[in-house]
């Protein structure tokens, strides 16, 4: 067993885990942030993606172990219980880019981080190259797109961005 701590959504969490534990195990298993879906292992289709030290990650394919010492951001770490949601998850509602929802907290963690790195005013042609890791099995990515565009832009105007 190996000793890990980390800061996963804010708050501080040390467990000894097997050194062959994924991330995304570590999350969903012990930690019981189930947000951060296991869609295919093999890191092709974005489910998994959260935030290591605020660059995105894909979980399925990390170690816990590779977490020790860094900050971790799962969709659950987005916005608090009772509290207004992320800018780019209401783009998301607001503007219908999800169906099942099963690819959703990959494909709003990926968009942050596209945010964070691109910036605010991107282009349908951007954001579909950016999009390039996550799959959705449901939709023709237009709504999902004009979300990511749609949050890009607010989250300009909003402290929670």
């Amino acid at each position: 067993m190996a000793k890990i701590s980390l800061i996963v959504n804010g708050n501080p969490v040390t467990a000894n885990v097997d050194p062959r534990t994924l991330l995304v195990q570590f999350l969903r298993e012990n930690l019981r942030l189930t947000g951060t879906h296991v869609g295919c292992d093999t890191s092709q289709c974005g489910a998994c993606v959260v935030h290591v030290d605020g660059k995105a990650v894909k979980s399925c394919t990390t170690l816990a172990v590779m977490a020790d010492g860094h900050e971790v951001k799962t969709i659950e770490g987005l916005a608090a219980d009772g509290a207004p949601l992320h800018p780019m998850q209401e783009a998301f509602r607001e503007h219908h880019g999800l169906q099942c929802g099963f690819c959703t907290p990959g494909m709003i963690m990926t968009a942050i981080d596209i945010v964070h790195r691109k910036g605010n005013e991107l282009d349908d042609h951007t954001i579909r190259e950016e999009l390039e890791g996550n799959l959705c099995r449901c939709t023709g990515y237009q709504n999902i797109v004009a979300s990511i565009s749609a949050g890009a832009k607010a989250m300009a105007k909003s402290d929670l961005a």
